[in-house]
């Protein structure tokens, strides 16, 4: 208690240096800035180590942070009505709070500190730290210093757009940076209206931030309309927008800053040099477009004006095509990753990234978010994928050597790097390194006992881990020599890091003289416990405490042995645990401990410095082993989950794109599957090209709709990022993209309905996709009439099938869409199969969900018997059922046949339901076969009906094929009751 009350007394000592009238007037002379408007404002006070928010921001901070308004001061005059909000945090809360504004709820954020010169009750304050969810360099360190803590690195991105009058072309100019792994990046493609190539780069690269130029008048050009539409489509990929002037997209100067940014591996591989023109020999530089936008990047970023970021970095060109496209309305069908704002809210097998994320590094899990964002299309990289998961499928020993004893014990190499890079490196980071490479030896051993009788794999082991990891290991050897050399290992046991007192001179002799003082420490204490005789360790304590330094301890009760007449002995303090005391011997040796402490610190400063800088010399090869690393543990993780799921994995026979069918066996859902009181059912998916391509699913809700189709697309992601699949036997092309809409994606923040968000992703699709794409499509035509929403899902149900010629899965209540297998050869009919019990002895139907998909359409809804099963009160139910009966009694029921345009049939309940199936389909047939013959009669031609016949040429026609086959007519049961109720 008395600790708090000190924390509180310091806390509010902070909050009283600011009621200064000339701080609050400062204050409200900054710019307004608030969370609503993206930026968090905190000011820091180095010297109490507390941070403070003002204003609206503090009133934020009360709501957000501490969830209640009595932590709320306000200072000045007029007390609540009229003074300053104001809100104090500990270091650890402000550490947490600016973490949490920057990742999860994608804010700004503004760290402030006292100007220089400024007593206790400063008044001014100045920037001293601005980050962004998608530039996190000025935070890193303080909030992410485990490096664990940020496992997807930020990506900021910059956007030019350059629109063609003439030919109604949008060429977009992108560049972006990963300022972690301290990578440029750019790339130039020609996109459509609804931005969709832009959207996929964008979840390809895991953007967190956009910079654009600023519109004009918005809406006055055509420039704005585009920077509109393409405002939309980075809110709906959760990207904060940053809007910047028109004139920082100029690519004036970009040649000669690229040169000073990169790296000289980078130029060297480039061939670039001091007396070349830059712009020739970057091919980056040579692109139409993304040049402009590199130059608004690094503009924004900063990164000219910090010299740790000269020669540090690389730069590529991003191809869109080498990898399967996504969009957010995909990301979100195939639950690939948690929604922005829920993370860690749900179990860790809800997502396809924490069902996979077996992996025992950091670099390791930031490395598989890319996988599942970029799967492949390249059939050879996906099978050198698939065959090395292979290898640790079937030899689970060197698996589960390599995961518990090697991944487990790596650090995060490239934190540790950055480190190193940025001069805040410790001896503590050197040891860590050094642990890495005694492991070094091990792994290469474990990897070299790994079993496979294909010598193919063997090879590919050999290629993509062995060779690089040898090479590692010989480089590294020096480093290994240089610790043990330097470093004294023994007192690693102690967790204390020291340099070697015989390394030098100076630190020699300090301690030689450290051990002379600890040895007489060790005789005092031995004189006094003889003194006292009292039992050393157990009774009498040698400490060296934080506020007396080195002193002896004893209980209250112990205590009253102390001669304190004789003033031998010294008291220095009180506590519970018991009285601190000392001698005038062991207060001398105490601070000959400290002098030569404190020297022997200072003399090895530099000697750290010195084997700190000698360690960074390696962090090109330590970054290089990073990424060797991360790609071994992430395919071991896919091995890891192949084995251990509730049914094994299988390795799926991917073929080239454009060829073979899609052929799933027992496909199941991989996240549903793990889920506890869960028994998948697993069912057959087989859509062959040219026949059954597009397939439409009908049946209840709940009965496994969405289930089947959205698993299709995991299925066909996760094959493609090299993963085993979750089915007893898999073929399938490969596809260039992954197009879903799925579910009711209304935005009321955004001002975007259900209908429109629905009508939005459907139209992405429809310009998006190809022959080669994958397409899912659920519940389209919601949210509007039901004649508008059939006639839209008709529509394009039949452009996809008919026109695009895609692999769709689309399903539906719309049971009149069933027909189109009626139009088009390749669609076919599905449907998830419901049992039904027979209403009897005034007991209701009964419904059960069996999961299963089988061929046909689902003849009925369910919408009423699902709603039983969701416990509905029984009075709604039966009002539900007696308006259904209403309806379907209005509407004079449907057809299952195209002739439903024709002639309205009564419903089987104005009839009666004695006929048994049989009869009514023959029955049904004859009316057919009837219809036909009086439109051949009537036709010229052979299709088309002459509206010149007269109405009484057309019923003399009719009533001679009525005659023919009256005789079939008479002999049908239910055609007779049929008729009979019609007149």
């Amino acid at each position: 208690m008395q600790q708090y009350g000190k924390e509180r007394d310091a806390e509010q000592d902070a909050a009283d240096q600011t009621t200064d009238p000339g701080f609050i007037s400062f204050f409200r002379k900054l710019p307004k800035k608030s969370p609503e408007t993206g930026t968090l404002r905190l000011f820091h006070r180095p010297a109490e180590d507390y941070y403070q928010s003002y204003g609206e921001d503090a009133l934020y901070v009360a709501t957000h942070t501490f969830h209640t308004q009595s932590v709320i001061k306000y200072l000045g005059q007029g007390g609540r009505a009229a003074g300053l909000p104001c809100v104090n945090l500990k270091s650890s809360v402000a550490h947490s709070l600016l973490r949490e504004s920057l990742t999860s709820r994608q804010l700004r954020v503004e760290i402030w500190v006292p100007e220089s010169g400024q007593g206790k009750k400063c008044t001014k304050f100045r920037l001293d730290k601005e980050a962004s969810p998608g530039n996190l360099q000025a935070v890193e360190e303080l909030l992410f210093a485990s490096g664990s803590d940020l496992l997807t690195p930020p990506v900021v991105m910059a956007i030019k757009i350059v629109s063609s009058a003439a030919t109604k072309v949008k060429t977009l100019g992108v560049a972006f940076a990963d300022p972690t792994l301290r990578e440029l990046g750019v790339a130039d493609f020609v996109d459509n209206d609804l931005f969709s190539n832009m959207e996929s780069l964008v979840i390809q690269l895991s953007v967190k931030e956009a910079i654009i130029p600023t519109g004009t008048v918005s809406g006055t050009t055509d420039r704005d309309v585009d920077l509109n539409k393409l405002k939309a489509v980075l809110e709906r990929c959760d990207v904060v927008v940053t809007e910047r002037k028109p004139s920082e997209f100029s690519a004036k100067n970009i040649a000669d800053d690229i040169p000073r940014l990169l790296s000289a591996k980078t130029t060297e591989a480039l061939g670039v040099s001091t007396s070349a023109d830059p712009s020739m020999l970057i091919p980056q530089l040579s692109l139409p477009t993304a040049p402009s936008a590199l130059a608004a990047l690094i503009a924004y970023l900063g990164l000219l004006g910090d010299p740790e970021n000269h020669n540090a970095y690389s730069i590529r060109t991003h191809d869109l095509d080498q990898y399967m496209k996504l969009d957010a309305s995909a990301l979100r069908a195939l639950n690939l990753v948690e929604a922005p704002g829920n993370a860690g809210t749900t179990t860790r097998n809800t997502t396809l990234l924490g069902l996979l994320n077996k992996c025992k590094t950091a670099q390791g899990t930031r490395l598989l978010g890319t996988w599942l964002k970029q799967p492949l299309v390249n059939l050879h990289e996906i099978q050198k994928r698939q065959n090395l998961v292979e290898v640790f499928v079937e030899d689970s020993n060197s698996r589960r050597t390599l995961q518990d004893e090697y991944m487990k014990m790596m650090p995060d190499l490239h934190r540790l790097s950055k480190r190193f890079q940025k001069g805040v490196a410790s001896l503590e980071d050197v040891i860590r390194v050094y642990q890495v490479v005694l492991l070094l030896p091990k792994m290469i051993q474990a990897l070299q006992n790994v079993q496979t009788e294909n010598e193919e794999y063997s090879a590919l082991v050999e290629e993509l881990y062995l060779l690089s990891l040898r090479n590692f290991n010989d480089n590294l050897e020096k480093y290994s020599d240089m610790v043990e050399q330097t470093i004294d290992l023994e007192e690693l046991d102690r967790h204390n890091y020291v340099i070697k007192p015989e390394y030098d001179e100076r630190l020699g002799s300090f301690a030689t003289k450290l051990a002379e003082v600890s040895a007489g420490l060790d005789k005092e204490h031995k004189s006094v416990g003889r003194d006292l005789d009292l039992e050393l360790d157990k009774k009498l304590h040698l400490e060296n405490n934080q506020t007396y330094g080195y002193c002896f301890r004893l209980t209250k009760n112990d205590a009253k042995n102390l001669d304190k007449g004789e003033k031998k002995y010294i008291e220095l303090g009180m506590v519970k645990s018991g009285v601190f005391f000392t001698t005038k011997t062991l207060r001398s040796l105490a601070e000959d401990h400290k002098d030569y402490t404190e020297k022997y610190s200072r003399a090895q400063s530099s000697l750290v410095k010195e084997v700190v800088n000698i360690a960074a010399t390696y962090t090109p090869v330590l970054e290089s082993l990073d990424n060797v690393v991360a790609h071994l543990d992430v395919v071991l993780s896919f091995a890891h989950v192949s084995v251990n799921a509730p049914e094994p994995y299988v390795k799926p026979k991917v073929t080239k794109r454009g060829t073979g069918d899609l052929v799933l066996r027992d496909a199941r859902h991989p996240c549903l599957e793990v889920q506890d009181d869960v028994s998948f059912i697993p069912n057959d998916v087989e859509m062959v090209k040219d026949k059954s391509e597009f397939q439409i699913i009908t049946g209840p809700n709940m009965g496994g709709k969405s289930t089947y189709i959205r698993q299709v697309g995991v299925i066909a992601l996760l094959a493609q990022t090299g993963c085993f699949v979750p089915c007893s036997e898999a073929r399938m092309p490969i596809f260039d993209s992954v197009l879903c809409r799925v579910g009711a994606g209304d935005s009321q923040l955004k001002g975007v309905s259900t209908f429109m968000a629905e009508m939005l992703e459907t139209a992405t699709i429809l310009r998006s996709a190809t022959k080669d794409s994958l397409i899912i499509i659920d519940e389209l035509g919601r949210g509007t009439s039901t004649y508008d929403g059939f006639g839209l899902a008709w529509a394009i149900s039949e452009h996809i099938a008919s026109e695009i010629h895609a692999f769709c899965l689309f399903a539906t209540h719309f049971h009149e869409l069933t027909a189109l297998d009626q139009q088009l050869s390749h669609v076919k009919n599905l449907h998830v199969v419901a049992h039904v019990d027979e209403a009897e002895n005034g007991r209701e139907q009964q419904i059960t969900l069996l999961y299963k998909v089988e061929p046909g359409i689902s003849d009925q809804s369910f919408g009423i018997h699902v709603a039983q099963l969701a416990n509905f009160p029984e009075n709604p139910i039966q009002l539900a059922r007696k308006k259904a009966d209403e309806l379907e009694d209005f509407g004079g029921g449907q057809s299952d046949t195209n002739y439903s345009s024709y002639i309205s049939l009564p419903t089987e309940k104005q009839i009666g339901s004695e006929f048994s199936p049989e009869v009514t389909d023959e029955g049904i047939k004859i009316v057919e076969a009837l219809l036909s013959a009086w439109a051949d009669e009537s036709a010229e031609d052979g299709d088309v009906i002459m509206v010149d016949d007269s109405p009484e040429t057309q019923l003399e026609e009719l009533n001679r094929c009525v005659a023919e086959f009256q005789p079939r007519i008479e002999a049908n049961p239910w055609l007779v009751s049929v008729l009979g109720s019609l007149s």
